[in-house]
């Protein structure tokens, strides 16, 4: 068939402008299906930053069933003719991107997605997974040896999931570098409570079913967005200091361990607002359930989860991460020292505090415990690799470091030090380069050889002189 010479025309000119979009370099390709972290390479996505997070999770404990439909709010960084979310197993039945049905496929632990008409750079999108199926936990190395990520527990399920397995309950850009907020939907049998992070909205039942929908308005980490439920005892009130606290035990533990876990958590956020900088979020709290496979604790944003009741120096531990670890959080997994060695050197702090032994001779009781021949020396701190990347170095030789700065900078500095810290990367991401950068500016002292040292070296260093 001829053309007429105007639709050559616009043909020509049509194509010449297909030439100056690919010649400038912004033609839509498919987003990158991971952001190529060492440890976990395919977690998290390319070519779009993820801005909110609507989470809608029904949950049947009879069957261990979940179904969900998540709504993803998000910038693309590319133009983009596809690109990736992270979910582990459940299966999907639709998606839609701007409310238009999209088609995808499954490569793995990817979903590759791909909208009707690409999406320019800069533009922000909505991209809607409906799935379901029973989730499974995760388990090996990594973790202690333990299982991680949704757990079925006698009444409910516990969901703990550091450092990969938020996308086993929901589709998601799965990796701490690309936070959001959230708005967390969960309906549970009715007698149970869904708890999650942020502040509670409402919660309401209807037929046999309870609904809560609770809200993260501050930017979060997806391993660290948790919907645990179960027969919760609920304790809500405020801090002497006004923060708003929240704390859900498990009945079935109410007389376990002799800690008073409301009073600690309301002490310890207090404190820990005094020395690390104003409390990062709305409010603070705990989840502690019945789950004795899960031996770990995990530092759920504005909520640190128990598996059991835990002693007084684990809370301390898991709300000294809502500044470290939660607020500002690893850019790599490799720099998780960053979260566990703070972390450990706060429950230095906290026995300080107490006048109960100095942080200084935590240091020496812990350096002293070990001999130069022990396989925790030959762990290198600063990139301890993926299946060790929670061996107790990252925690205690990382706390080590710690004390070794201060007695080098002296208190003042040192003090200084942590809360410029959390301000200067507050609600976002750091590494231990610009930690580094950071206490050298404040000191005024030039300090690579401490890390050099006592993370970055395998062997048992010198004690400083």
């Amino acid at each position: 068939m001829a053309l007429s010479r105007s639709a050559r025309l616009l043909t020509l000119a049509t194509a010449a402008a297909s030439f100056l979009v690919i010649a400038a370099g912004s033609a839509p390709t498919a987003g990158a299906p991971g952001i190529g972290d060492d440890y976990f390479p395919r977690l998290g996505n390319g070519g779009f930053d993820a801005r909110h997070y609507a989470l809608d999770v029904a949950y049947d404990p009879h069957t261990d069933r979940l179904d969900g439909r998540t709504t993803l709010t998000a910038r693309a960084t590319q133009s983009l003719s596809s690109f990736d979310l992270d979910l582990q197993k459940l299966e999907v039945t639709r998606v839609d991107v701007n409310g238009r049905r999209a088609e995808f496929a499954r490569d793995g632990d990817e979903i590759r997605i791909t909208p009707r008409s690409p999406l320019a750079k800069g533009r922000t999108f909505t991209v809607s997974v409906t799935y379901g199926g029973v989730p499974e936990a995760l388990s090996g190395p990594i973790v202690f040896g333990s299982s991680y990520g949704w757990m079925k527990t006698e009444d409910g399920v516990f969901v703990a999931c550091e450092p990969n397995a938020a996308s086993t309950w929901f589709p998601s850009s799965d990796h701490p570098s690309d936070k959001a907020t959230y708005d967390i939907r969960i309906k549970a049998p009715r007698g149970l409570t869904g708890v999650s992070n942020g502040r509670l909205v409402s919660t309401r039942n209807r037929g046999d079913s309870t609904y809560t929908h609770w809200r993260e308005s501050r930017p979060m980490a997806t391993y660290l967005a948790t919907a645990t439920i179960g027969k919760f005892d609920v304790r809500t009130g405020r801090t002497p200091a006004g923060t708003p606290i929240y704390v859900a035990v498990d009945p079935v533990l109410k007389n376990s361990n002799n800690v008073d876990v409301y009073g600690v958590t309301a002490e310890a956020t207090d404190y820990w607002s005094e020395v690390f900088g104003p409390y990062p979020f709305e409010e603070t709290g705990a989840i502690v359930d019945d789950m004795p496979e899960a031996g770990f604790s995990l530092e759920v944003q504005s909520k640190p989860a128990y598996s059991a009741v835990r002693n007084e120096s684990t809370i301390v531990h898991e709300l000294a991460h809502q500044w470290f670890g939660d607020s500002v959080s690893v850019a790599h997994w490799k720099d998780i020292w960053l979260n566990e060695g703070f972390a450990t050197y706060a429950q230095w702090l906290w026995l300080e505090h107490r006048g109960t032994r100095s942080a200084h001779d935590s240091f020496r009781a812990s350096y002293d415990s070990r001999a130069a021949s022990s396989s925790f020396w030959q762990v290198k701190v600063a990139d301890p690799q993926r299946d060790t990347m929670f061996a107790s170095a990252v925690y205690d030789r990382g706390a080590m470091t710690l004390q070794v700065l201060r007695e080098r900078i002296g208190d003042r500095a040192f003090f200084r030090l942590l809360p410029a810290w959390t301000r200067l990367h507050r609600h976002g991401n750091a590494s231990t380069a610009e930690f580094v950068a950071l206490a050298e500016k404040i000191s005024g002292q030039r300090l690579g050889d401490i890390f050099d040292t006592w993370i970055g070296s395998t062997g048992k260093p010198a004690l400083p002189q």
